[in-house]
């Protein structure tokens, strides 16, 4: 897999002629180069620095699957190729092209020693020689080595995707959309509600998902004499795309209820039940940016940023007060390392040499077992796995762990949340500082962990009120979808859905959102927007992997929720 050295190699010598190619259209240098890295930078990345660009250019080919292994478009086989006009000449180039590459990328030597097998792709964007009836000279002229060749034949696809997506006309897309023309470029079609589960599948990964994990590397690249779009993360935390920023450029208004948060809507209506279309909450004297200016039934377009998150919905006018002299609220950025000085991370202390299990029952310390496993992958790859092994090494639905199973009516899913960050690199507290303690230490005065004087249990509802005082301080930032939060934890992100219950005294309640795997995904519509991430919980039932009751956050008996996410 090319990684950043590779990306900065690739960008240095074709970010130019790719810039040049792609004005005036909706792609990117980093899309092309995910492009790039997906077809062949199994081939340059090897090869890129034993030999000359020309070289490893007429280098870049590959797939020899043939009609045994599944491939359906021409040629099949050999013998179809052979049967078209000029077959047998451009069999005799894909079978060179195939022992020339074969000699410098040993996973092709095997293949190679079969006389039968020979190249369907050529070129760095790896064009198929089903196009060979439609302009053979391209193949038999060896055009695909020479990269303005390759890259205007990519385009040409590219822009075929881009109109069946209706796409074509938009001046800018988004990774997720760039993703998806990536694979209308490999299939010829995009399914929405699949997601990026589509395409080629190496037994792994699908060619949706690999594409955005390399437009997203790509983003940690800079193109010479440029910055990143996305800083390069330390090893442990995921690449995640920074948050939306208010576009809206209409009229300023600031909430007013004097009750309650206002809620935002998905729908100019109230539904049935009524939390059912709520997309979220803004606090009272929140400011937010009219969308349009005329209200439909009672209710006007807004946007606004909330803790890093992007709301964009319906909001009920009458709560609504003009703020013309208000500024724009800037955009939360979640920082990039827990503070070392004033109000700092605590946990509860605990007697030397005391073991908290999972098979323990729960109290207010965090696991410290022999073995626990952790985050510290540099890949999405790796970053996925490790988050599916802490999920499976905690085992919430293993009832000999006692830590987590339901009793006597109570639940322990902010204790699974807790355990679950924490082996993930990420805090979440289990014990957070008392009132006075917090005073002291934004005074810079020490203040000793004493459960029950300066520290206090952390419960769901706790958790949901930390997360907006506290969580940005600590790297967590709000998103407004379930689309971008499911996005950024198959990124190998932590992810967590959190509800505020409207009664105090009762509990509130906190999942964690985790990767998709190939057997278990979050639930979309037929648009492709996640509504039911994919979940791993405690509480009244235990569950590894599983998208739960459909919108349980908008349930009746919680005042609020959000969707949290930690790189």
């Amino acid at each position: 897999m090319p990684n950043a050295a590779d990306v900065l190699w690739f960008k240095t010598r074709f970010s130019a002629p790719i810039d040049a190619a792609i004005a005036g259209t909706p792609l990117t240098v980093d899309f092309l180069t995910a492009i790039a890295c997906q077809e062949t930078g199994h081939v340059w990345s090897l090869l890129r620095d034993k030999l000359p660009v020309a070289r490893v250019l007429a280098l870049c080919v590959g797939d020899t699957l043939d009609a045994d292994k599944g491939r359906s478009a021409f040629p099949t086989t050999k013998s179809d190729l052979l049967s078209a006009p000029r077959g047998a000449e451009m069999f005799a180039i894909a079978r060179q092209a195939l022992v020339d590459m074969a000699a410098h990328v040993p996973s092709f030597a095997a293949v190679a020693t079969r006389p039968n097998k020979f190249c369907h792709g050529f070129g760095i964007f790896q064009l198929d020689l089903q196009f060979f009836r439609k302009d053979p000279a391209y193949f038999l002229e060896r055009r695909y080595e020479q990269f303005d060749a390759a890259l205007a034949k990519c385009l040409e696809e590219l822009q075929r995707a881009l109109r069946k997506l209706g796409l074509h006309a938009r001046t800018s897309l988004s990774d997720l959309e760039l993703a998806a023309v990536g694979i209308a470029y490999n299939t010829g079609s995009f399914k929405p509600a699949k997601g990026l589960k589509q395409g080629h599948f190496d037994g792994t990964r699908f060619y949706g998902e690999a594409i955005l994990d390399f437009i997203r590397l790509a983003h940690t690249v800079a193109t010479p004499g440029g910055t990143p779009e996305i800083a390069e993360p330390p090893p442990g935390q995921a690449i995640v795309a920074p948050p939306t920023p208010v576009t809206a450029e209409g009229a300023r208004f600031k909430v007013r209820t004097k009750e309650s948060p206002l809620r935002v809507r998905s729908e100019p209506a109230v539904s049935d039940p009524p939390g059912a279309n709520v997309l979220g909450h803004l606090p009272d004297g929140h400011s937010v940016r009219a969308v349009k200016s005329r209200a439909v039934n009672g209710f006007l377009e807004i946007e606004a940023t909330l803790n890093g998150a992007l709301l964009h919905g319906f909001a009920s006018k009458q709560f609504l007060v003009p703020d013309d002299a208000a500024a724009d609220r800037p955009v939360v950025v979640a920082a990039t390392a827990p503070p070392t000085t004033g109000i700092v991370a605590v946990t509860m202390p605990r007697r030397p040499g005391t073991v908290t299990r999972r098979r323990d029952l729960a109290n207010a310390h965090s696991l410290n077992e022999a073995g626990q496993p952790g985050r510290t992958g540099t890949t999405p790859e790796a970053l996925r796995e490790e988050i599916a092994t802490i999920v499976d090494w905690l085992a919430v639905d293993d009832t000999r762990h006692l830590r987590y199973q339901p009793r006597a009516g109570l639940t322990f899913c902010n204790i699974y949340a807790h355990d679950a960050c924490a082996l993930a690199g990420v805090y979440l507290p289990r014990v957070w500082w008392g009132s006075k303690a917090l005073l002291k230490l934004q005074r810079g005065e020490a203040v000793d962990p004493l459960i029950g004087d300066t520290i206090f249990e952390v419960r769901a509802n706790d958790l949901f009120r930390w997360l907006d005082d506290f969580g940005p301080t600590f790297g967590w930032r709000r998103t407004g979808t379930l689309t971008k939060l499911q996005t950024e934890v198959n990124q190998g992100a932590i992810g967590l859905v959190v509800a505020r219950r409207k009664e105090d005294g009762r509990s509130g309640h906190v999942v964690l959102v985790i990767p998709e795997t190939a057997d278990a995904t979050a639930r979309r519509d037929a648009a492709g927007e996640v509504t039911s991430p994919l979940q791993s919980q405690a509480g009244a039932t235990n569950f590894r992997r599983g998208t739960g009751r459909a919108g349980w956050w908008r349930g009746e008996e919680f005042a609020e929720s959000a969707f949290w996410l930690h790189a």
